[in-house]
């Protein structure tokens, strides 16, 4: 104290503080004064990584602001942090969020979901952010938790369902928004949000494969309820991860949105949802039906006490797997039209496959598509590189629990979050050479003429290793059947002067939505 004394006394006699404040606030000015000298360019009592680069941000609070500020293009954000250090790895300090590593080198990604990825969990910090929506499903889960989830949830991603079941539901579905949407926006010349339709499509899908429940959202006019709260809880979970004020301004969005829908209350709405599915899934059960999707599996795995699952482990498995299944491959759908709008040669080339390969769509049963659509290089192609440019999870992390070296030589603590950006390795020179940030689905054909492979560190769109997705197949397969119906039938085009840009979620939605007009092939 005697030192902050001596300091204070200093700065008043050079009159830079006034001689009217008390001793208890010119003390305690003095010990922010000294601390900023302390920590002059990161957040307090953090120390920079050595030998990992890093970007100068404010005295005592490190990033913060730059970080909220930009919290609304994080993904773009990040990219060009890496840009401007010239660097693959690198850390941030932001006060009142977890320090860690970020890294965009393939050879880093690989080594924390394969290599080493016993070293890697889900941490506290994500469990937070994400428990309100996710519980402790597969998303959250570690050890015992995880290994026992996954392994009754892989029973149902199988070949035979893949071309028999699951093709057939995908095809149903795709009529129906023809029939209910497309067609008629045909005739009256009306915009169709293709965002939005691509959502109700998935989700009808998956709730019906994965649950037996028939949504219907494709039929439904105007917002679908459960889709909504579920959209929130995950905009929520997201700007926990980046807002560590997130209680002081949820409390200020109350009171200046009084009328607007609580977290609380979209909670509800999504646990009410669970709810009701894993009910009605109960009385089917006693009444004698037999059910083999993924809920029926569930009921009758035993969880990591070798206990049968209760509704709440239920709800986790519901509301995880929806995630799954409904929003990655909605959004992938969604960004693919979007490219496609952008590249007409792109769009004829995929055109011309379509009709080569599929002559007349309706007279073709599940497995006679099934097998026609995996040897459909180009469509795959396109997919694929939509995936790249646009990951469905465009930021993962882990937890390390020991210390550890990263291929590029950097030094991983334990405890220290380890995160990387799909996102940002598609934008990167480095990765992918220098039309990086180009939508060219060519990259993915070899001389050959072959569908080129990529390592899971460089195209981690799926993840890696032992928790790599078990829905990927699932995930292509209806993303390819709604692309190729679609694009057999409609040329899309997208309205001008749209605002086409990503919301900050935990996955990769658009955040306006994007319209087009509909009209039929010739």
């Amino acid at each position: 104290m005697e030192v902050v004394a001596r300091f204070v006394a200093d700065l008043r006699k050079k009159n830079i503080l006034s001689s009217n404040l008390s001793v208890a606030s010119t003390a305690a000015i003095g010990v922010l004064i000294l601390l900023a000298l302390r920590y002059p360019d990161r957040a307090i009592f953090t120390e920079h990584r050595e030998g990992v680069p890093h970007d100068k941000g404010l005295p005592l609070v490190g990033q913060l602001f730059s970080l909220l500020k930009n919290k609304y293009r994080i993904h773009d954000f990040q990219a060009e942090k890496f840009v401007k250090l010239d660097t693959m790895t690198m850390t941030m300090s932001v006060l009142g969020l977890p320090r860690g590593v970020m890294t965009i080198d393939p050879r880093n990604v690989e080594h924390v979901l394969k290599t080493n990825f016993e070293n890697y969990v889900k941490s506290n910090w994500f469990n937070y952010c994400t428990e309100h929506l996710l519980g402790h499903g597969i998303f959250n889960a570690n050890g015992a938790q995880w290994r026992w989830q996954r392994k009754a949830a892989s029973l149902i991603f199988n070949v035979k369902n893949f071309r028999d079941q699951f093709t057939d539901v995908f095809i149903d579905e795709i009529e129906i928004l023809c029939s209910e949407t497309l067609d008629k926006a045909v005739v009256s010349g009306d915009a169709v949000d293709i965002h939005d339709h691509m959502f109700r499509f998935t989700l009808d899908s998956f709730v019906y494969l994965g649950f037996g429940v028939q949504l219907n959202a494709l039929k439904t006019k105007g917002e679908v309820t459960f889709a909504a709260s579920f959209d929130a809880c995950q905009l929520y979970s997201f700007e926990k991860f980046m807002n560590p004020l997130i209680e002081f301004t949820s409390v200020i969005d109350r009171i200046l949105h009084p009328r607007k829908k609580t977290m609380k209350q979209h909670i509800a709405t999504v646990d009410q949802f669970a709810a009701d599915v894993i009910s009605k899934r109960r009385t089917e059960l006693a009444n004698g039906e037999v059910h083999t999707d993924l809920l029926s599996r569930f009921m009758s795995a035993k969880n990591e006490n070798d206990e049968p699952l209760n509704d709440k482990e239920l709800r986790d498995v519901v509301l995880n797997f929806i995630i799954a299944g409904r929003d990655t491959t909605a959004q992938a759908l969604s960004w693919t039209f979007y490219c496609l709008a952008n590249a007409p040669e792109v769009e004829e080339k995929l055109f011309k496959e379509i009709k080569d390969y599929i002559k007349d769509e309706k007279k073709m049963d599940s497995t006679e598509l099934y097998e026609t659509i995996k040897n459909m290089t180009y469509s795959h192609a396109v997919f694929y590189e939509v995936l790249r440019l646009y990951p469905s999870v465009p930021n993962n992390q882990k937890y390390a629990i020991n210390d550890d070296v990263l291929p590029d030589g950097t030094k991983i603590r334990k405890g220290d979050t380890v995160s990387w950006s799909p996102y940002g390795t598609a934008r990167s020179k480095n990765v992918w050479g220098l039309d990086a940030a180009s939508f060219n689905p060519e990259r993915w054909i070899t001389p050959e003429g072959d569908l080129r492979r990529e390592s899971q560190g460089k195209w981690s769109v799926f993840h890696g290793g032992p928790r790599v997705c078990l829905g990927q197949n699932l995930a292509t397969l209806e993303a390819l059947v709604a692309i190729i119906f679609l694009v057999k039938r409609y040329k899309f085009t997208m309205l001008p002067n749209q605002n086409i840009t990503y919301e900050t979620s935990l996955t990769h939605p658009m955040k306006n939505g994007l319209k087009v007009k509909v009209e039929k092939r010739a």
